[in-house]
């Protein structure tokens, strides 16, 4: 029984980790239970079939539509909702009939559906309510006798999605963290045991281990930026969010950190310090090479009371031997029994006491009161620990005033200028729609809306586009073989439309190209039961499908275009200011200036680096036809995610100055970062295309560039050589960034220079 209950929870560790939070298990069960809550009410009232599939159509949109986080605005919208959703089915019966009428309003609608997404969650969910509603009427074939009967299928289906939402799978902000904080503790732990098993791997199994490590570590980071994003929803007060945020932040970059050095240890030491844990070893090794072997094994011993540490971190689960494993990785922070080893081994060792100590202290911000009863197990390390926490703690503020940035207005502002093109891109899929089938010609305009929906470029429409079509073939396929099986059991036909929502809704984070695939499936099932299903119907789908994409890619080329390389351009310029700001205000808390919250700056330069790489995926999509241009791409990704760790790391450790008693201020250290701050500066304003005042700083190490006393710096502990090692692969990282972007270097260095733009 035992062994059964640890393998579901590491089966469910395994689950919670690919999905953060839960949030697509929530949104398709909530969906899906929406729709079959409607078809249940719906046939004991004894609709129709038509009206079944209105009601199934109209729950889904009701539920899916509404993304506000809060419980309260929720049941505003989904009350706003209605009336909407009864003005545009009324609309469409009555403009059924009227061609010219009814395709004029309806290119007004996906106008007003699109422009209203300025207004916030609420707008975007009442302009999609609308458009989809509308959509629905058009689907059915709605008519004015039907109205009354449609209206009575539309008031069910959203009392329906207000059962689903607010009583059957609930969903409050205070919910969702607590599954996200969840979600971070598997995905740490999957993150430590890809590490030990880097530890352990053999030489030929290095490269496979490494994958995982890279995949395990990118997934740690989103499901931090999650639960950074429903913060101030899902905590008491500001001060509290602003705790938590800081905790989870040292977990990940201590994490991080602990994945490098050890990648580092096993460069250097592969040999003769990580391989002599393999068994018959010889017992006539040189004293040297026991060393080596003791601490390797001690390292693998000290990870895996790490991974312990993780495992257990859920406040409920308890054990007296934990304290006492925690103290004993503590004290590495402090030297205190520190194995002896090369310097890449023993950097490991204070890695792991770093990473207790985020544990610790990441347990202590989710619920102090259950930390308590340890504290009488506590080393004068550990309480130590506390003490530094503590201090934090009090020196957090309350909650800032966020500086209003300038808002573009009239065409510049991006849902302005996305209504436009919407708006033309549909009217030619009207025409071309029209053309191709008097009947099923939404099917185009629903394309070319899809399309445009959280794109902000020409280059991202294209690679949608091309997605949607992908899906909606292979959809087809599946649609025609499901259809065959199904034949007249209506019922089983809505059982395989429910599996196709939770499969829509479930994928649709991951690939657009599968979320379509399960929406053309469902699709051919509908035409089933609306006994309107035919080969041609679906082979007309494909056609719609590849006209409103067409459409869609015209409108975004030829009306208000945004090129994918000025946005590229624009993202990097963020990324840039975000990243001097983070360095900048690190080495001046460093250097001994004043406290501000770099975990905030942080926070930013990560939202903004995940914005780059969103505006760079189509530059670097296989369909991309510019090689060169891909690698370019993925190049200077690479180099400011690198940089962008190393700032963090700056920052974390900035952060222990004023409360630490381990880590003081050096003034010498604003000189060393200096260099990189102009450097940066240089590469922003080329980005922006002004004239660089300069050229890029080359020149001797970080560490040389200190006035006197390099020796002392190196040896004041780890935490001063952690300093002047960060900055120097910064510094590395930002000349390295110089030359993909053209940026004037040193006249050694000019051959190196290339293209300008991030395409």
């Amino acid at each position: 029984m035992a062994v059964a209950r640890r393998t579901a929870k590491s089966v469910w560790d395994r689950f919670s980790a690919s999905d953060p939070g839960l949030l697509r298990l929530m949104a398709g069960l909530r969906t899906v239970g929406a729709i079959l809550l409607a078809l249940a009410v719906l046939a004991v009232v004894g609709t129709s079939v038509t009206h079944l599939v209105a009601g199934a159509m109209t729950a889904m949109v009701a539920t899916f539509a509404i993304q506000e986080k809060e419980v309260r605005g929720q049941a505003i919208t989904l009350a706003l909702g209605l009336p909407v959703a009864l003005a545009a089915i009324s609309l469409g019966a009555l403009l059924n009939s009227r061609v010219i009428a009814g395709d004029i309003f309806f290119v007004m609608l996906i106008f007003g559906a699109v422009y209203s997404r300025r207004f916030g969650d609420r707008g975007t969910a009442l302009g999609l309510i609308g458009f989809q509603v509308y959509f629905v009427s058009l689907f059915v074939s709605a008519s004015v006798p039907a109205l009354p009967e449609l209206f009575l299928t539309l008031t069910i289906a959203f009392a329906c999605s207000a059962v689903a939402r607010f009583a059957l799978v609930p969903e409050t902000p205070e919910r969702t963290l607590t599954r996200l904080r969840e979600a971070f503790r598997a995905r740490l732990a999957q993150l430590v045991a890809h590490q030990i098993e880097l530890l352990d791997a053999d030489a030929g199994d290095v490269d496979a281990v490494l994958v995982d490590l890279r995949r395990s570590t990118a997934r740690l980071h989103e499901a931090a930026l999650m639960i950074q994003g429903r913060l101030e929803e899902g905590t008491r007060d500001a001060s509290a969010a602003a705790l938590l945020q800081r905790r989870v932040a040292d977990a990940e970059i201590a994490a991080e950190r602990l994945g490098v050095l050890l990648l580092n240890a096993r460069s250097a030491e592969r040999v003769e310090t990580l391989t002599l844990h393999l068994p018959n070893a010889s017992a006539a090794m040189p004293a040297r090479a026991r060393i080596a072997q003791d601490a390797g094994s001690a390292l693998r011993r000290d990870l895996r009371a790490l991974l312990l540490l993780v495992v257990r971190l859920v406040p409920d689960d308890r054990g007296t031997a934990l304290p006492h494993v925690r103290n004993r990785l503590l004290g590495y922070r402090e030297e205190q029994g520190l194995p002896q080893g090369s310097p890449a081994v023993q950097d490991c060792f204070r890695a792991v006491g770093e990473a207790a100590r985020a544990i610790l202290g990441l347990r202590l911000a989710v619920d102090a009161s259950q930390d308590e009863e340890d504290e009488e197990y506590d080393t004068p390390e550990a309480a130590r620990s506390r003490e530094e926490f503590e201090a934090e703690e009090i020196s957090i503020s309350g909650e800032a005033a966020a500086a209003a940035e300038e808002e573009p207005t009239g065409l510049r502002r991006p849902t302005t200028r996305a209504a436009v093109q919407v708006s033309v891109g549909s009217a030619l899929a009207i025409v071309g729609g029209e053309f191709l089938s008097t009947q099923r010609w939404y099917w185009a305009v629903l394309t070319c809306w899809v399309v445009f929906l959280n794109t902000a470029s020409t280059g991202e429409i294209l690679v949608k586009g091309y997605r949607r079509l992908v899906g909606t073939v292979l959809g087809v396929v599946a649609g025609v073989a499901l259809a065959g099986a199904v034949g007249n059991h209506t019922w089983i036909a809505f059982a395989l439309v429910l599996l196709c929502v939770f499969g829509m809704f479930f994928t649709a984070p991951l690939s657009y190209a599968l979320m379509s695939f399960f929406v053309t499936a469902m699709l051919g099932l509908l035409y089933t039961l609306l006994n309107t299903y035919s080969l041609d119907v679906l082979v007309l789908r494909v056609e719609e499908t590849a006209l409103g994409a067409a459409c869609g890619i015209i409108a975004a080329v030829l009306v208000l275009p945004v090129r994918t390389s000025h946005r590229t351009d624009e993202e990097l310029g963020t990324v840039l200011a975000r990243l001097r700001d983070v360095v900048s205000a690190a080495v001046a808390q460093l250097s001994g200036g004043p406290a501000v919250d770099l975990v905030d700056l942080a926070r930013d330069l990560d939202t903004a680096l995940d914005d780059l790489r969103s505006s760079t995926k189509p530059l670097t999509h296989p369909i991309a036809p510019l090689r060169a241009r891909r690698q370019n791409a993925r190049y200077v990704v690479a180099l400011l995610e690198t940089c962008a760790y190393h700032a963090r790391s700056l920052a974390a450790t900035a952060e222990l100055v004023p409360s630490s008693k381990s880590v003081a201020a050096d003034a010498r250290l604003a000189l060393a970062g200096r260099r990189i701050t102009h450097n940066i500066d240089l590469i922003a304003a080329h980005v922006r295309d002004e004239e660089p005042d300069g050229e890029i700083e080359l020149g001797a190490s970080i560490a040389s560039m200190l006035d006197s006393g390099r020796h002392e710096v190196l040896r004041t502990g780890s935490v001063a050589f952690r300093v002047l090692r960060h900055l120097q692969r910064l510094d590395e990282g930002i000349v390295g960034l110089a030359r993909p972007l053209g940026v004037p270097l040193a006249a050694r260095e000019e051959k190196a220079a290339g293209t300008r733009s991030v395409g």
